[in-house]
């Protein structure tokens, strides 16, 4: 008269999981993974700008400042990047693409673990005489309760493992992305910064000499009204004040170009304060060192997502192979079950099932054979991606090695073009004054002492451009919490640890 389904017992479920225990400990305990190796150098071992022979011993890791407040000195532009790093929109992406990153790493992860469900249920059925045995018409009821196993797959062949590992790579990768948005953001505010410098700095030279040339047009006005001066040396006035009105309006225009420029990347409005000195100087940066061209491959943030998402490759392989082998699960459930309710718990009430079950597929018209094509297709792409990005980095630092270099000299030419610009400007007015030069070389002289003012200070600007650059070409740190963990270190016999931590950002 009672239907009772039994699932297990409570005693005899503890000892079903724990019997299936030495089975999952087998789990992950062989990887397909191809063994990783970091590809070659495809780069010089030093750099154009260097002499011959460097070695470790005369090129230090510590060339490098240990943040970008020791690099960037400057207190202003300390507080702007510190904002930036807050409030710039593309940081904020990339930590939300880290954060997706860390959520696939989970779910690969997870899939490691057996999947324990609980059920409960009743139910009353009513069986009319008919189907009945006793030919009398009776009410069923059925009470139970369930501690389940739900289709484990014991990883003996690593597919698990190798997509936990590729997964775990890909955080890793998207992390190292992260700081490399993060130091381009730092050296992206640096520059806006210093453009905005210049553009000040040239706009006061420019409003200087404009101020200068108005008070001569002034007083030639007055001299062409006295008869002491021809009306063409007040036309020749007059066009070194439109020169000097329209390079400020220019200026002016660039310099609220780079306000805009500085505000966009620090992700917030500026308050800036303009210099008042046409004379000062627009900054100075640290001393750096290039080092070695192997330093970038631990140092440089893109270098080392590259290297991960190699690895994240190399993992997929093993993913691949292990397809070809058969999948093995558990399905394992237990409980207790009654035609009463108090029932439920009484002694002969429970029951378990254990259903392990081996799936291979024979035919799959080549499924199989295409992905571990494509994974492997994929890893050899990401080797090329991997050495394109390497010379790609030699290339950044030897570029801003050579700019710095020549720069440096263009600046000291420049700053002895401006002496020799404002002597002959001074000899040329005197000369003038005395009768003994006509005023269109005063006229030359002036436009000449003002595109070498306004050179020097482009060059100087240039100068600290390189000097960014540089920064980031090495791949200088984004600040204390640079990636700890050396790609070298990452290799898939190292990712298949069963004790994974995800670090937080």
């Amino acid at each position: 008269m009672t239907n009772i389904t039994l699932v297990a017992s409570k005693r005899r479920l503890a000892v079903a999981l724990f019997a299936v225990v030495p089975l999952g400990t087998l789990s992950g305990c062989t990887s397909l993974a191809p063994q990783y190796s970091r590809p070659p150098l495809a780069v010089a071992d030093s750099y154009p700008q260097q002499p011959a022979g460097l070695t470790a011993v005369h090129a230090q890791p510590g060339a490098m400042p240990a943040d970008w407040q020791h690099y960037f000195n400057d207190p202003a532009l300390q507080a702007l990047i510190r904002t930036a790093l807050d409030s710039n929109r593309d940081v904020r992406i990339a930590t939300l693409r880290l954060e997706q990153a860390r959520a696939a790493l989970g779910i690969q992860q997870a899939a490691l673990a057996p999947v324990l469900g609980a059920s409960g249920g009743a139910s009353r059925t009513h069986v009319p005489a008919d189907l009945s045995l006793t030919r009398q018409p009776m009410i069923t009821s059925q009470y139970q309760l369930g501690l389940g196993v739900a289709a484990w797959e014991l990883d003996f062949w690593g597919r698990l493992a190798s997509l936990r590992d590729a997964a775990r790579a890909e955080f890793l990768a998207t992390d190292a992305a992260r700081q490399a948005v993060r130091l381009a953001v730092i050296a992206q505010v640096a520059d806006a910064y210093y453009a905005l410098r210049e553009a000040d700095q040239r706009l006061l030279l420019a409003q200087r000499t404009l101020a200068s040339r108005q008070e001569s047009f002034r007083i030639y006005g007055r001299r062409v009204a006295a008869g002491s001066a021809s009306r063409l040396n007040l036309t020749q006035v007059e066009s070194l004040l439109t020169q000097a009105q329209a390079l400020s309006a220019q200026l002016g225009q660039q310099r609220d170009s780079a306000l805009q420029s500085l505000q966009l990347l620090v992700g917030q409005p500026v308050q800036w304060q303009a210099s008042s000195s046409a004379d000062s100087t627009l900054g100075e940066l640290a001393a750096l060192d290039a080092g070695l061209p192997s330093a970038l491959l631990a140092r440089r943030p893109d270098l080392i997502a590259a290297e991960l998402q190699l690895q994240a490759a190399n993992a997929q392989i093993g993913a691949a192979r292990a397809a070809y082998f058969p999948s093995i699960s558990l399905t394992a459930s237990g409980g207790t079950a009654s035609a009463a309710l108090d029932g439920l718990f009484k002694a002969g009430s429970g029951s378990w099932n254990f259903a392990p079950s081996v799936n291979l597929p024979l035919f799959d018209a080549g499924r199989r054979d295409a992905n571990l094509a494509l994974t492997q297709a994929r890893r050899d792409s990401a080797v090329a991606s991997y050495d394109k990005a390497v010379q790609a980095a030699f290339r950044d630092v030897a570029n801003a090695l050579s700019a710095r270099h020549w720069l440096s000299q263009q600046v000291d030419i420049a700053s002895h073009a401006l002496v020799v610009q404002r002597e002959r400007a001074r000899l040329t007015q005197l000369r003038f004054d005395n009768g003994a030069a006509a005023y269109l070389d005063v006229l030359d002289a002036q436009r000449d002492l003002l595109s070498a003012e306004q050179q020097l200070v482009q060059t100087r600007r240039a100068l600290l451009t390189v000097g960014i650059s540089l920064y980031a070409a090495l791949g200088g740190a984004t600040q204390a919490d640079t990636p700890s963990t050396a790609p070298s270190s990452l290799a898939p016999s190292s990712l298949s640890s069963d004790s994974l931590s995800v670090p937080r950002p």
